[in-house]
């Protein structure tokens, strides 16, 4: 065991060794960065059960040095959850995305929370690169038809038009006569009315920016008894419903959105790894001490702590080190670099 500790303490997160990328990540730049010298790491840890350091650029180098692609081989050397999560770190953010739309419309059964909540949450250039990647790079098939074709009536209505990454974007100008006109044409076309104009609520929400979104939602509500959230409850159903709930609460705050979320998935028994994988996976180099911060608010005790209560082993780590400590934040290098070496732990004690 003292071996195991040494190895730990060595590659520990004392010490600043990273230069941060931007105010709202959990994981950062690490300045030392050696590809070659990493690839190396790789390729021993590998042979013993263990993997390192997970980056584009490791993998370049790694497979120049082997003729192997890192993906495959980690795979060969992982299984489940820890496996799901080191994997998806190899990828871009554009490629993650677009890999988990695959898979959220493989089979005859559609993963409808896994779609709504890409789509919902993604901005026009996430959404536009995303389709890219999937269209010519990765799967040769185009979101638009995919989702045509797994999805029906107005909840495919509203998926696709979100996924056209066509909604305006933030200006300057503040267009108070049309937040009213939209806020009001809401309320006609649900709570006003008996039926609701799904169409029309379609072009709004993903017509306007979203800071006008903002401001239409909060001038909703001197028009009818109910925020947008409850007329949406009491207009529609199913997948519709969902889809438009967590439209509408991207829109309002995006951060809490995704802590509630976490939240979700951890809550009760058992654990929605599939959910808690993604958004960490996805939200660690993005904005992660924001929904940090919103998780803290809103349920009283840290992320951290959570997923140390509903997690367990090499995938705990993985994910506690995506997450980051309340402190400071690990850098993208510590952070992939500690996880290996928990998964070395297991090769080096039951070698003592």
């Amino acid at each position: 065991m003292s071996t195991v500790h040494e190895i730990l303490f060595k590659l520990s997160l004392e010490g600043d060794h990273f230069t941060p990328l931007s105010a709202y990540r959990s994981v950062k730049a690490y300045t030392n960065f050696d590809a070659e010298r990493d690839a190396l790491k790789i390729e021993t840890a590998i042979k013993t059960k263990g993997v390192d350091e997970i980056t584009i650029d490791i993998a370049i180098a790694y497979q120049r040095r082997t003729k192997k692609e890192l993906a495959s081989a980690l795979k060969s050397a992982l299984a489940g959850h820890l496996e799901t999560v080191i994997l998806g770190l190899l990828k871009t953010p554009a490629q993650y995305y677009a890999s988990e739309l695959k898979a959220s419309m493989k089979g005859l059964e559609t993963d409808e929370d896994s779609l709504i909540e890409i789509i919902c949450s993604r901005t026009n250039q996430e959404l536009q690169e995303i389709n890219r990647k999937k269209k010519k790079d990765l799967y040769k098939t185009d979101l638009e038809k995919d989702i045509i074709s797994d999805t029906s009536d107005d909840f495919c209505k509203l998926m696709v038009a979100l996924a056209k990454g066509r909604r305006a974007e933030d200006g300057s100008v503040i267009n108070y006569e049309l937040i009213d006109q939209d806020a009001q044409d809401l309320y006609d076309a649900g709570m006003k009315r008996k039926g609701t104009d799904v169409p029309k609520w379609i072009s709004i929400m993903t017509e306007r920016s979203v800071c006008h979104l903002q401001k239409i939602f909060e001038r909703y509500k001197s028009y009818c008894p109910y925020d947008m959230l409850e007329s949406i409850k009491k207009e529609v159903k199913g997948d519709l419903e969902n889809a438009f709930l967590n439209l509408v609460q991207c829109v309002q705050n995006k951060p809490l959105y995704f802590a509630d979320q976490l939240y979700d998935s951890m809550k009760g028994k058992g654990t929605h790894d599939k959910v808690l994988i993604r958004i960490m996976v996805s939200h660690s180099e993005m904005d992660m001490l924001k929904i940090r911060s919103e998780f803290k608010r809103k349920y009283g005790k840290y992320l951290y702590y959570y997923i140390q209560q509903d997690t367990k082993g090499d995938y705990q780590k993985a994910l506690l080190y995506l997450c980051g400590r309340e402190d400071r934040s690990p850098s993208r290098h510590e952070c992939l670099r500690v996880v290996p070496l928990c998964l070395q732990v297991t090769v080096l004690e039951n070698s003592l």
